[in-house]
């Protein structure tokens, strides 16, 4: 299986996915950190997959998504964004209204 077939399975697999340095309990940088925070703030159950474990992924999500930076978070399939994105996406409500139309269950009022 190729890696991009790998990542494909990952994304697909679960409803939602963050590619980080580290994991979510001990996160390895600072970007990666803030996202898990974020996604933990909303009460949401995500797949951690840690890149500096793998070479292949590490450098194959940032050709699957065409996006040069990690972290990088997937829900339903679809390519979010980064730290920044996710940060701007949850300080004005577009996060928990993109997890509402997906069906991804939250914690958060």
């Amino acid at each position: 299986m190729s890696v991009q077939d790998r990542i494909k399975s990952e994304v697909d697999g679960t409803p939602v996915v963050l590619f980080m340095k580290g994991t979510p309990a001990f996160p390895q940088c600072g970007f990666s950190a803030a996202v898990v925070q974020v996604l933990n703030h909303y009460g949401v159950a995500f797949k951690g997959i840690n890149v500096l474990e793998d070479d292949e992924i590490r450098q194959g999500i940032k050709e699957f998504a065409n996006w040069p930076t990690l972290p990088q978070l997937y829900v339903k399939g679809e390519f979010v964004g980064g730290c920044d994105i996710v940060r701007e996406m949850a300080a004005d409500g577009e996060l928990a209204t993109l997890f509402e139309k997906s069906g991804i269950p939250t914690t958060a009022a």
